[in-house]
């Protein structure tokens, strides 16, 4: 009970055991699945080298802030500074 003008479902087919293909055509179909396979993975791989990429910049982010506030909690320099001022005043 198909319409009329309605276009048919594609069905998938086995080159090795479709007959009536040439080799040359079973050649550039394999050629073809080929390179829809590696624009597929490369889909993938963009995908997860931006997640990595992400995780990277956040993981420096996170180690330079953190050194940032902890080199601003030191107070040593101003103890070296009071010791000199002191020892200025002795002198």
């Amino acid at each position: 009970p198909e319409e009329p003008g309605a276009a048919a479902f594609a069905r998938r087919i086995d080159p090795a055991r479709e007959p009536g293909l040439s080799p040359e055509q079973r050649r550039l179909m394999a050629q073809v699945e080929h390179a829809q396979r590696q624009r597929v993975l490369q889909r993938r791989l963009r995908g997860r080298n931006t997640l990595l990429a992400l995780g990277i910049g956040a993981v420096t982010l996170g180690i330079y802030g953190y050194t940032f506030y902890s080199v601003s909690q030191e107070r040593f320099l101003d103890e070296l500074e009071q010791e000199a001022e002191a020892a200025r005043a002795r002198a």
